[in-house]
């Protein structure tokens, strides 16, 4: 049940960054949660092997928005519904993420 509410949490999250930012499009809400489990996935995956491999470049939570700007740019490249025009779009969309996802999780 928790995998669920994290990520219909998350997919909120990517679908209120797309209203909020105009570099980003998401073509629904089903999209959104598509985008929310590949992007965890890909968090799980490469996002674990990046983070070991700059260990110590960065302090770790300004690190961690460029890494999932990034892994917002490797989704992008997978999904057909999903759109981010350059890097600093997908910082803004990881920032509106991890404020999202940090609120719901406050929440629920």
């Amino acid at each position: 049940m928790d995998l669920i509410i994290n990520i219909l949490i998350s997919a909120v999250a990517f679908f209120i960054g797309a209203q909020l930012l105009s570099g980003v499009t998401v073509r629904n809400f089903i999209s959104a949660i598509v985008i929310a489990i590949v992007v965890g996935i890909l968090n799980i995956t490469l996002g674990t092997v990046l983070k070991i491999i700059t260990l110590g470049i960065l302090s770790f939570g300004v690190f961690t928005l460029f890494l999932d700007a990034v892994l917002i740019l490797v989704a992008d490249w997978f999904l057909e519904d999903f759109k981010v025009k350059n890097f600093w779009w997908a910082l803004g969309l990881a920032t509106i993420v991890a404020i999202v996802n940090g609120i719901g999780h406050w929440v629920f």
